[in-house]
């Protein structure tokens, strides 16, 4: 007679690990590719950043750019890129909890 606690529910969780593994895998690749576009300053500064939170662009009209208030400018491109950043990591957070049921793994 075999001892085999669980009968056999153990493989089969160590089985959806793994396919929840390689649908994190999949959708992190997928994510890399989509893109967040988000601006500032009524439009005048816009960006574009992708799933991995890097700046892929910047678009400054150049009705903003100011030589006598360069703060300005600096504060809309520095809020600017941090709205797209926020989108972006909202987006792959929504993305991975299809995936997890909501639940927080680490490294995600």
């Amino acid at each position: 007679m075999k001892f085999n606690p669980g009968g056999g529910s153990m493989n089969k969780m160590i089985k959806q690990a793994k396919q929840v593994q390689e649908q994190i895998v999949k959708m992190q690749e997928e994510l890399q590719q989509r893109e967040i576009e988000t601006s500032a300053g009524g439009g005048a500064i816009t960006v574009r950043v992708n799933g991995k939170q890097e700046l892929l662009a910047i678009k400054i009209k150049p009705e903003v750019v100011d030589p006598e208030d360069i703060e300005m400018l600096e504060d809309l491109v520095m809020a600017a890129v941090n709205e797209g950043i926020r989108q972006s990591q909202e987006m792959v957070s929504t993305e991975m909890a299809k995936i997890t049921g909501g639940f927080n793994i680490p490294g995600l």
